[in-house]
C-alpha cells in the first residue's frame, strides 16, 4: 500500500491498478529526472558565487568541473530519494494516466 504523509494513499493504490507496470516505471524515471533537474539548478545557484580553489584555481576549467559535479550530485540525490519532489510528481503522473484510462 503506498503511503502519503504517513497514511495509506488509497487513491494512488487504486490508480496503480489502472496503469501498466511499464508506464509506472516510465513515470518513476521521469519524476526522478525532473527532481534531478530541479536539484541541479539549485546546486548550480548555490555554487555560482564560489571562487575556484585547488588545482584548477579560478579558471574556466573550474566552471566546467563544477557543472559536471553538480550534475552528478543532483542525479545521486534524486536517486537516493531526493527532497520529495519526485514522489509528488510520480503520484500526479499516475493519477493523470489512471484518469485517462478510465
Amino acid at each position: 500500500m503506498p503511503m502519503r504523509y504517513g497514511r495509506p494513499d488509497f487513491q494512488l493504490a487504486d490508480a496503480l491498478t489502472k496503469v501498466s507496470p511499464e508506464k509506472q516505471a516510465k513515470a518513476k524515471a521521469s519524476s526522478q529526472d525532473f527532481e534531478a533537474m530541479f536539484l541541479n539548478s539549485m546546486f548550480s545557484q548555490m555554487t555560482s558565487g564560489i571562487k575556484g580553489e585547488g588545482p584548477f584555481g579560478d579558471t574556466k576549467s573550474t566552471g566546467v568541473w563544477r557543472s559536471m559535479l553538480t550534475d552528478q550530485y543532483s542525479k545521486n540525490f534524486a536517486k537516493a530519494g531526493g527532497i520529495g519532489i519526485s514522489t509528488d510528481v510520480y503520484r500526479t503522473l499516475i493519477l493523470q494516466q489512471a484518469n485517462r484510462a478510465g
